[in-house]
């Protein structure tokens, strides 16, 4: 084999491998998304106990990184604590050893069949549920096909000159190969894909074990830097979950990578083939990681917040946004170039709306009064905007305008006026609520929270597409947007039926905070149809919207 066709052929095995693991972890997270969440929420009791919940989730996402990053929005949100993602985190590790260790078997006779039963699922049905554990099967077949074309990809290195001095120098040079494969495992940002590339190179005779297991521990290294390095943008609680781990993790393996130069370890009771050794060695130290690791948890988290302090004095939430405005009081008398600074500072103050507005079911779970307060403090920020936008286009409106431009202006005005409409109800509405559920200490049920999060959720995507609708002015899009309002008020009365149906029924849970969660979803739903308005004057421009939904007596 040429040598641009061999690296080709490894390249794209190696790419299928890592996308077909990202597709059963994005398969997962859309089909049963909040059931886990769920799932790690409700562990926040002991860390034992949080280690096995991360552990679960790992094997089921197929990645110990997205547990973490989830356990790290949750310590930000005050649902967490450090010590407690720490410990979901060294579990998903031994969660993701197991994934290896699954996908380690020869299942490559079931390739066909997972093949025609993902297709299947995935396009010939309309449920998102079925459709979504199609991709997770499909990417369980490519996954294990991917396996089998690195096989083949490298079986040219068998013969190859060149691999014998590499693979010698790497074996007396073990420190080299276990930096190597923690860089390995970093680049493509997976320690699953990278251990199994290993455990098939070593099926395939081109890796010693004696090379094999510094790279091993070297790719246990690499995957908790690829945690810390995902959430270098997060809050300092956030960032001290992976810091923490990567201490515990780091120090292991080079406590491991010391004593395999200087003891025999017996290495051949892991199993009977290098292959399957290198798989048990992989899964052994991290069991024995979790199970050492687990007393130690407190004094973690105090060195890991040593290790990033918090600041002396935090920042105004208020102060963050940048007091330069884009409104152009320079344009007040050319009315087209007044007007366009005016939506971009709309867009702004939608942007502050969103942020806002994101983590609103984070901090009805439990979100902590500090953080409650920060969101609370930008309302401020919007209700400044709003009066800038509102005086300014009045100021433009005074001089001489066109019809269209005016007509625009009031537009814009509204919209702003919408907007701050929304930061009232978040501030007011959302954000007493969820004051009023931790004072009284209530919990959801799994049902009512996962109608909320779905309403949340497509809320959210919702404001994303008003926002964009502000600044295209697309039809299309503004008649989507519209259609969203339907759909909204149609799951809206489905939440709702389904609560009743849960009282009827004497659910203690749905009881309790009965009123909660119709409140919440009341102010999910006028949330939406404030938003929905920014396509009105489009589609009524256009001729696509009809001046009453009102029938013509006969």
């Amino acid at each position: 084999m040429l040598p641009v066709a061999f690296l080709i052929h490894l390249a794209g095995a190696v790419m299928l491998l890592l996308w077909a693991v990202r597709m059963v972890r994005t398969g997962v997270e859309r089909a049963h998304g909040t059931r886990l969440k769920a799932a790690l929420r409700g562990a926040k009791g002991r860390t034992a106990q949080m280690a096995l919940v991360g552990m679960v989730l790992a094997v089921v996402l197929q990645s110990s990184t997205a547990v973490g990053i989830l356990a790290a929005g949750f310590v930000t949100s005050g649902i967490l604590t450090v010590g407690t993602g720490i410990a979901a985190l060294l579990g998903a590790d031994l969660g993701s050893a197991l994934v290896v260790k699954i996908l380690s078997f020869d299942l490559s006779g079931l390739i066909p069949l997972l093949l025609l039963v993902g297709a299947t699922m995935f396009l010939k049905f309309e449920a998102r549920t079925v459709r979504q554990t199609g991709r997770i099967v499909l990417g369980i077949a490519f996954i294990l096909l991917s396996l089998q074309m690195v096989g083949q990809a490298t079986e040219p290195l068998r013969d190859s000159t060149l691999l014998p001095g590499l693979i010698g120098y790497l074996r007396g040079d073990p420190l080299t190969a276990f930096l190597v494969a923690a860089g390995i495992a970093w680049v493509v940002h997976s320690s699953v894909a990278t251990v199994l590339l290993f455990v098939t190179f070593a099926s395939g005779g081109m890796l010693p074990l004696e090379v094999a297991l510094p790279m091993v521990l070297g790719a246990n290294l690499g995957g908790g830097i690829i945690a810390v390095w995902l959430t270098r943008g997060m809050e300092l609680e956030a960032r001290r979950i992976p810091i923490g781990n990567l201490i515990f993790r780091g120090t292991a393996a080079l406590a491991v990578l010391t004593l395999l130069q200087v003891v025999d370890l017996p290495i051949s009771y892991l199993g009977a083939t290098e292959p399957v050794q290198l798989v048990n060695f992989h899964l052994a130290f991290n069991l024995v990681l979790v199970l050492l690791s687990l007393p130690f948890v407190g004094p973690m988290e105090r060195l890991a917040e040593k290790i990033l302090p918090n600041p002396v004095a935090e920042a105004d939430p208020a102060a963050l946004d940048t007091p330069v405005s884009m409104l152009d009081r320079a344009s007040v008398g050319n009315p087209t170039v007044a007007l366009a600074s005016a939506k971009r500072e709309l867009l702004r103050m939608g942007e502050t709306v969103a942020a806002m507005y994101h983590p609103v079911m984070e901090l009805m779970d439990g979100g902590s009064p500090e953080k409650i307060a920060r969101i609370r403090a930008l309302d401020e920020t919007v209700n400044r905007k709003h009066t800038d936008i509102k005086l300014f286009i009045a100021e433009v409106n005074r001089g001489t305008l066109t019809d269209r431009e005016r007509r625009q202006g009031t537009h814009l005005t509204d919209f702003s006026i919408n907007l701050e409409h929304i930061g009232d109800i978040i501030v007011k509405s959302l954000l007493s609520l969820a004051e009023t559920r931790a004072r009284k200490n209530l919990r959801f049920s799994p049902e009512g929270w996962k109608e909320m999060c779905n309403l949340h959720n497509r809320v959210e995507a919702n404001m994303q597409l008003a926002l964009n609708v502000l600044v295209s002015g697309d039809v299309e899009s503004a008649r989507q947007l519209v259609k969203e309002k339907e759909a909204m008020r149609k799951l809206e009365r489905e939440s709702h039926d389904s609560h009743l149906e849960r009282l009827r029924n004497g659910h203690a849970v749905s009881i309790d905070t009965s009123d909660i969660h119709l409140e919440t979803v009341r102010a999910l739903k006028e949330i939406n149809s404030l938003l929905v308005t920014v396509a009105y004057p489009i589609l009524t421009e256009s001729g696509h919207l009809l001046e009453s939904r009102l029938a013509q007596p006969s």
